[in-house]
């Protein structure tokens, strides 16, 4: 099946040569989300995509996750609003390339404040900004680095209700190794999460905490 009108796949044929860029084309890429549909529209369902490029899988990732958002707390615009930056709390990427990465960003906290109905200046979006700097990260999933040769971290979200957010910041080289640990019949087997101490636990945030991180990036 030929890529839409156009769809842009390839940016260049030196980046082809040199990083094996090419994107995935979004018919594909909504018949895989298909397959996992259920998981792809829950609201705090994670999804890490580690070659995420400027967003083909996490842009409808997302755009699944704030239909789900309206359709379960469209009535009240407080449960909108913090639901959806859960949400996006919930989107992570890996990328090489400095340049896909911060398109990538861009692209998600486009697509967040036009859900929302509110320009860059807004708190949600500063919000926004702050959580997707966490979330997108520069590095190489293969040796699980950041451009600059320190492990990733990956931020883990959650929404505790009446406004609240916590942080919690794990390796990602330390939970790729969960599988192993929580195997059937492994002695750890029924010691989950505990296993992983993370790097950093926050104090509790609002939208206001998370904008203000922002403004002082």
């Amino acid at each position: 099946m030929a890529p839409s009108d156009g769809e842009r796949l390839v940016k260049s044929k030196q980046r082809v040569a040199d990083h094996g860029e090419v994107f995935t084309p979004s018919w594909m890429v909504e018949d895989m989300l298909n397959l996992v549909r259920e998981e792809s529209e829950r609201i705090d369902s994670r999804f890490l995509e580690p070659a995420c490029g400027s967003g083909n899988f996490l842009i409808p990732v997302l755009t699944r996750k704030l239909q789900t958002v309206m359709a379960k707390h469209g009535k009240s615009e407080f449960e909108r609003r913090h639901y959806a930056l859960f949400a996006l709390m919930c989107v992570y990427g890996i990328e090489i390339l400095p340049d896909n990465a911060q398109e990538c960003r861009d692209n998600l906290a486009s697509l967040f404040s036009a859900f929302l109905g509110v320009d860059s200046a807004d708190k949600w979006a500063r919000a926004a900004r702050t959580v997707l700097s966490a979330n997108i990260v520069q590095g190489d999933a293969l040796i699980m680095k950041t451009f600059n040769d320190k492990p990733i971290t990956f931020a883990e979200w959650a929404y505790l209700g009446k406004g609240s957010y916590q942080r919690r910041d794990f390796r990602y080289d330390e939970l790729t190794q969960r599988s192993h640990w929580e195997a059937e019949g492994t002695l750890f087997s029924d010691m989950g999460a505990d296993l992983f101490t993370p790097e950093t636990t926050y104090p509790t945030m609002t939208v206001n905490d998370l904008a203000e991180q922002a403004d002082h990036a």
